[in-house]
């Protein structure tokens, strides 16, 4: 059978990576596994710079990989004269997805985050996956499992959402949202005005986010040329415009908006610097958990722990301060 010869690579100009062979056996087995799925998992292609800083290795070494790998490559040119990008040709891209039974466990002790979804074509496509996976993890062991029955380990590693939403009554708006999201079309909704009153919107939806057990949309508003955070359970007469589409902009980054216990919104502007002080009672609380992303937990002599967070927005804060009662006590600003 005749194969596609394989491409030169072409010259780089790629930042040196970490030289040396890390420590372990197999180590290029390993790598070659890992370029691979680096490959698979970016079908449009990836630089030798891009793959260099993913292997820690030199380009050079990168250049080496490519060259002996078992499977056919595309280098496509960015632009006339420019660098290259590596791909794997789409008709030889995987279609199936090999799972070992500890990965389809883990995966399944989540289902009970899309519970509340119930009712929904998008439950209905989780929950089809969900059963795909559970035959996979009730297969019987092999190795020194062989022969062991069926534990319902599904049924005792489980993650259980706190008081999660029911969106029985929002499963048509959920789709929408859904549909909206992955395939970056318009959508038009009602939404609740500063005076309660329900405006109609035109939004461009960027991102569907699960917080705190409810679901969010973070959406470009057109009429106001601003991202919002919008709540699902607020959206009325949702039509997803599904002859239209929208350009999602290159630097648009999830991260940006995600403030940990204080919110969804984004980090403009300048930021304040919060302290305060929580009683030993609640310490080992407030140093296991991730609260905000600049946080910074300091141990007091007398058992306290002071917490420091730069936040540029407060209005979240007292009410979470609150929820201390009297084991908190705000050192800094002087407007808490």
């Amino acid at each position: 059978m005749s194969r596609r010869p394989k491409p030169t690579l072409a010259a780089t100009g790629a930042a040196t990576a970490k030289r040396g062979r890390p420590p372990g056996k197999f180590t290029q087995h390993k790598r070659m596994a890992d370029l691979h799925q680096f490959l698979v998992q970016h079908p449009k292609g990836v630089t030798l710079a891009e793959i260099a800083a993913h292997l820690s290795i030199t380009p050079r070494s990168a250049r080496r990989y490519l060259q002996e790998v078992t499977y056919d490559l595309e280098a496509i040119p960015e632009r006339p004269g420019g660098q290259k990008r590596w791909r794997i040709p789409s008709v030889d891209l995987p279609r199936r997805v090999t799972i070992r039974r500890t990965q389809a466990y883990a995966l399944l002790a989540a289902r009970g985050l899309f519970e509340p979804m119930s009712g929904s074509t998008l439950y209905e496509e989780i929950d089809l996956a969900a059963q795909t996976l559970l035959g996979v993890a009730r297969r019987p062991g092999r190795g020194p499992n062989g022969g062991v029955r069926d534990t319902h380990l599904d049924q005792r590693f489980r993650y259980l959402p706190f008081a999660p939403k029911n969106y029985e009554r929002h499963t048509e708006a959920l789709d929408h949202l859904f549909q909206a999201v992955s395939d970056l079309h318009p959508l038009r909704c009602r939404y609740p005005g500063p005076e309660g009153r329900l405006q109609r919107l035109l939004i461009h939806p960027y991102a569907l986010l699960l917080y705190k057990d409810a679901i969010h949309c973070l959406a470009m508003d057109v009429a106001r040329e601003e991202v919002r955070c919008l709540l699902l359970d607020a959206m009325h007469d949702t039509r997803c415009l599904d002859d239209e589409r929208f350009e999602l902009p290159d630097d648009f980054d999830v991260d940006e908006y995600v403030q940990g216990q204080f919110g969804i919104w984004k980090a403009d502007g300048p930021t304040e610097t919060v302290v305060v002080d929580l009683d030993a009672r609640v310490a080992d609380h407030v140093m296991s958990r991730s609260i905000h992303p600049s946080q910074r937990v300091e141990p007091r002599p007398d058992g306290r722990v002071r917490l420091s967070l730069d936040l540029a927005n407060l209005t979240e804060v007292p009410a979470w301060i609150l929820g201390f009662g009297s084991l908190a006590e705000v050192i800094e600003p002087v407007s808490l």
